[in-house]
């Protein structure tokens, strides 16, 4: 039986988000409608979900002393890391010593905190398809894991990544030699934490990606239950989402080796909750790509497509509730960008955008905008997938971030 409390009372449920950007806004809320007390914790103050949460701190989470300091003052039930700059070495101590649960699992945040620890665990330990790939510690062993003989290097073209980074940034592709020094540098302004390493991969002919989201929840037996999201596809430029749409037609057969890819690395990382789980698909083909132990921002789609979001998903999981994947309609999302460098901007056209039809907003209510800083995304539900394309593209150009 899971029994809930009442928020800010002395048998409060207590779950603690590190990192509180739009995502954990999201599952934040969805904690709330649950009676759950939630703390946001961020690197930055008045982040998003900081807003709506009970408690706002504002901490650098990557500091183990930090961390630990606020998790015992707090004494939550539960820390659900939001994003992968966390000193996860630290929950894993708390999480040994029975200070803290996790979420998933603190092993789970640690090997997906970068990209080098999944992808050893997917390709090695667990022997799934990915592209071919090098880990380099600099300029030099970038190109020699490139141009490697007895066809052992990666080869052109090929992508370049942070081996820590969020949503795409510091990737890039590498056509030819003249590419190499600039997506080094570009690698190296766009990581987060493990500065100096990169991972370099031999480009797949592949004919779509897709976000194979992945739920482990509590069954009615007590044991744990593997459900699936109908696949959602994207568009990504410059490593970064930009539009993504659910459901994504696939050949049964491609659905169904992506969901055994899914649930393979779900049951080695463990514990409870939603995981978003990235392929690369040509036919019948599946390559494993990576896997976030979280919400993930190509799902931000299913606000609009499924009976239960993948917030919603991801709280209910979490707190051992029993989950709905189900599909309600066809759905597809489109990003808002800051488009400036300002703070306390203001967004013109929010009428015209929701009078597209089948539409909805997310404002994010980020304090400070970038060019290329997510600061909202329009959603639009539709009797088929291109239609609600079209519509979500449509809204988001209607919305007009504007310095003032």
């Amino acid at each position: 039986m899971t029994t809930l409390g009442t928020p800010l009372s002395p048998h409060a449920t207590k779950v603690m988000l590190l990192g509180s950007g739009e995502l954990g806004k999201e599952v934040l809320i969805a904690l709330q409608r649950l009676g759950v007390e939630t703390i946001a914790v961020d690197r930055y103050d008045n982040a998003p979900g900081q807003q709506v949460a009970h408690h706002a701190r504002t901490i650098t989470m990557s500091d183990p002393a930090q961390l630990k300091a606020l998790i015992e003052a707090e004494r939550p039930h539960l820390v659900v890391p939001e994003i992968e700059a966390i000193a996860t070495p630290m929950l894993e101590e708390l999480e040994a010593a029975g200070v803290v649960r996790v979420i998933p699992t603190a092993r789970a945040a640690r090997l997906t905190m970068d990209r080098e620890g999944i992808r050893v665990l997917a390709a090695e330990t667990l022997g799934l398809p990915t592209s071919p790939y090098k880990f380099c510690n600099s300029l030099e062993e970038l190109q020699a894991a490139i141009d490697a003989g007895n066809g052992k290097g990666v080869g052109y073209p090929c992508i370049v990544k942070p081996v820590m980074s969020s949503s795409g940034k510091g990737q890039s592709k590498i056509d030819g030699p003249a590419d190499v020094q600039k997506a080094w540098d570009y690698a190296m302004a766009g990581g987060r934490v493990s500065h100096g390493r990169v991972i370099v991969e031999g480009f797949i002919d592949f004919d779509y990606e897709i976000t194979q989201l992945t739920v482990r929840s509590v069954g009615a037996d007590g044991q744990i239950v593997t459900s699936f999201c109908d696949p959602i596809g994207h568009v990504q430029v410059s490593g970064d989402y930009v539009e993504s749409w659910q459901p994504h037609p696939m050949h049964p057969a491609a659905l169904e080796k992506s969901r055994q890819i899914a649930k393979a690395v779900t049951d080695n990382l463990g514990g409870q909750g939603l995981f978003g789980v990235e392929l690369f698909v040509k036919g019948e083909q599946v390559w494993f790509s990576e896997v976030s132990p979280r919400p993930h921002d190509t799902g931000l789609v299913t606000l609009c497509t499924q009976h239960q979001s993948e917030f919603e998903l991801h709280a209910r999981a979490i707190l051992g509730l029993p989950v709905d994947t189900s599909l309600r309609n066809p759905g597809a999302s489109a990003v808002i960008y800051g488009g400036m460098e300002a703070q306390g901007i203001v967004f013109d056209g929010v009428d015209e955008a929701l009078r597209v039809p089948g539409t909805d907003l997310r404002l994010f209510g980020k304090p400070e905008s970038f060019a290329k800083r997510r600061m909202g995304v329009a959603l639009a539900r539709a009797a088929d997938v291109e239609t609600a394309r079209s519509n979500a593209k449509l809204a988001a150009g209607k919305v007009k971030p504007r310095k003032v």
